[in-house]
């Protein structure tokens, strides 16, 4: 019988080396979109999604994430006593429960299949979910609760892919797309940042997954690959022709928020969506693109 996806696991271990010098003290997972820290919407997709518990995968220098989860006491009883009621709730929205977070430390930067593995013992014999930071998913029904409906149908192993220009590639796990059956396609293959030439298709696996705990057992025999780290695409491939393997294709906008223009287009579109910004942003936009 197929469980229920209950836990997300969020790897945010990495150095954020592409947002030097800002990320040398701050975690690139805490970096604002406007005025929310990249990991919050990670989180607001899982928990609108159905999770209920939240294993952050961390390292040296992300104290600060554990903070921006916590209960701030000086400050919210600063807000109450300012009458900031609105910014207090929001606050108080903003986190999960008391016992629904837990962290895990990754003592080395062995990758993100390594990150995974890391969080096995607190993820126990249930599927759950990864969520990758970076990317931003603006989608309803949420990405990840359409990628959940395909696995309590179908069982196994689930990728959320989105079509990327082939010239992009290598920077994707891409997949070898079988027969569709509604919204889930079957995977015959994947493989790790192929040149454009040797890739199977132009459907790019875009930082969201639901795994089943056999997984687990994979990874640890899993030796390291591309970059000399453990991917978590090699155990996949490795877990093919022993469950079902299916991806879901985006039908929602995306922002590579691990690269800095996408970070930028993301900041700029996300505040054109909010009432209290449009007005002044587009404004700013129709001056840029005008200067005139």
């Amino acid at each position: 019988m197929t469980h229920s996806v209950r836990t997300a696991v969020f790897p945010v271990a990495g150095l954020g080396t592409r947002f030097l010098p800002a990320t040398k003290s701050i975690p690139k997972e805490l970096l604002p979109i406007v005025d929310r820290p990249l990991i919050q919407y990670a989180v607001d997709e899982a928990r609108a999604a159905g999770i209920e518990n939240f294993v952050f995968v961390t390292g040296r220098g992300k104290g600060a994430i554990e903070d921006h989860f916590d209960v701030s006491y000086e400050l919210e009883e600063t807000l109450k006593a300012r009458g900031k009621t609105q910014d207090l709730d929001r606050l108080r929205k903003l986190r999960p429960g008391p016992g629904e977070v837990a962290y895990v430390r990754q003592m080395e930067p062995l990758g993100l299949g390594h990150a995974v593995w890391c969080a096995r013992h607190i993820v126990g014999n249930e599927p759950f979910a990864v969520l990758l930071a970076d990317e931003l998913i603006l989608a309803e029904p949420p990405a990840l609760a359409s990628m959940i409906e395909v696995h309590e149908r179908t069982g196994g192993n689930v990728v959320l892919v989105d079509e990327i220009p082939r010239a992009a590639s290598g920077q994707y796990g891409i997949i070898e797309p079988g027969p569709r059956s509604g919204s889930a396609i079957e995977v015959l293959s994947m493989v790790e940042k192929p040149s454009p030439s040797a890739a199977p298709s132009n459907l790019a696996i875009v930082g969201r997954y639901v795994l089943t705990a056999p997984i687990m057992a994979i990874l640890e025999n899993t030796a390291a690959g591309t970059g000399g780290e453990i991917q978590l695409t090699d155990a996949l491939m490795a877990s093919l022709g022993t469950q079902p393997f299916h991806a879901v294709r985006l039908q929602a906008q995306r922002f590579d928020c691990g690269t800095k223009a996408g970070f930028v287009e993301a900041t700029i579109q996300l505040a054109l969506q909010r009432d209290d910004l449009r007005e002044d942003v587009q404004r700013l936009v129709n001056s840029l693109a005008d200067p005139s």
